[in-house]
């Protein structure tokens, strides 16, 4: 057994907080039905939605992807740990305890990467203009993804042969993807005041159509969207990053052990928030997923935006592809 696996099974600092861990996994239990639930019926929601730019999609796809295996996977994964740990079956927390961290650093990895690279497509959407779509195309999208997969898992696995490979990576790619979005987010703001501020002193007043300034809103909600995502994440791990290195490296006790794993269930929490985050702050989404919940229970949902959906195919914004709304 590995040694990181040692100080959550064992029983001097488990025992006498079984209220505590049945606690956390009936949270754990409600986080993973409503991660399963609600990725599931986005990616069915995605999958109907065909207003939304195709590699735009592809990385939404992934995104919800690594959030539904999170609910499917994981955290059923923390919840066999935690009963195994109520029940003294020792060997079984350690084996429980290996195979969540090796999935949860792999999809963690990806919804980081995916959430940088939707930063960059951002930048590139309004950097590029008219030539984003022969730029962005679906064959580098597809290339981008399998890559991202693929990275994610080999650094995980390198771990079966130096542990400290794994904790490299991890360090150095949070804080290349957290740096990156930034930069690209800074970025993109700059680039929408410069261009507002050149579109207001140089059209006149009775110039300014309708379908121009809806541009610019159009693609503001889709950078807000974004960063409502970026910013969940950072929220969601922070704390739990706190509290596994004071864990891992301070004083071991039952109340610093309660505390992660209150933290691990907010860390996982981010699964079924991001839907939540979809659904607000992205009109296409949020409009696909009311057409579905509509057609699965047979009922009038109020705020059906089909009508705008075909408007907004048939005008596709200046500065951006049909994208995040």
């Amino acid at each position: 057994m590995y040694k990181f696996q040692e100080p959550f099974c064992r029983p001097e600092i488990t025992s006498g907080i079984h209220t505590e861990l049945i606690c956390i996994i009936v949270l754990d239990i409600l986080v993973s039905v409503s991660s399963f639930l609600a990725n599931g019926l986005v990616l069915f929601a995605l999958h109907k939605e065909c207003s939304i730019y195709p590699p735009t999609k592809l990385l939404l796809y992934s995104l919800s992807t690594t959030d539904l295996l999170t609910g499917m996977v994981t955290l059923p994964m923390i919840i066999t740990q935690l009963i195994s740990i109520l029940e003294d079956r020792i060997a079984l927390c350690h084996y429980t305890v290996l195979l969540s961290y090796l999935f949860s650093f792999i999809l963690s990895s990806v919804s980081l990467f995916t959430l940088t690279a939707i930063s960059v497509d951002r930048l590139l959407a309004i950097l590029l203009g008219l030539r984003y779509r022969s730029v962005v195309n679906m064959k580098r999208a597809y290339a981008l993804v399998i890559v991202l997969w693929l990275v994610a898992i080999v650094a995980t696995m390198m771990y079966f042969w130096d542990p400290r490979i794994t904790s490299w990576y991890g360090s150095i790619g949070l804080f290349v993807c957290l740096t990156s979005s930034s930069v690209a987010y800074t970025k993109i703001f700059l680039k929408l005041r410069r261009h507002q501020t050149q579109v207001l002193s140089e059209i006149p007043q009775q110039r300014r159509t309708q379908a121009a300034q809806m541009n610019v809103t159009r693609f503001k909600r889709a950078v807000n969207g974004a960063v409502w995502l970026q910013l969940s994440l950072i929220a969601c791990y922070l704390p739990f990053g706190i509290a596994d290195r004071v864990m891992t490296h301070g004083k071991r006790s039952s109340l610093t052990y309660v505390t992660r794993e209150f933290a691990l269930t907010l860390v996982y929490f981010n699964s079924s928030l991001n839907p939540i985050l979809y659904c607000w702050k992205m009109k296409e989404i949020r409009g696909a997923v009311k057409d579905t919940l509509r057609r699965i229970f047979h009922v009038s949902i109020p705020g059906n935006n089909t009508t705008e959906h075909l408007a907004l195919k048939n005008n596709p914004p200046i500065l951006t592809s049909p994208g995040l709304n």
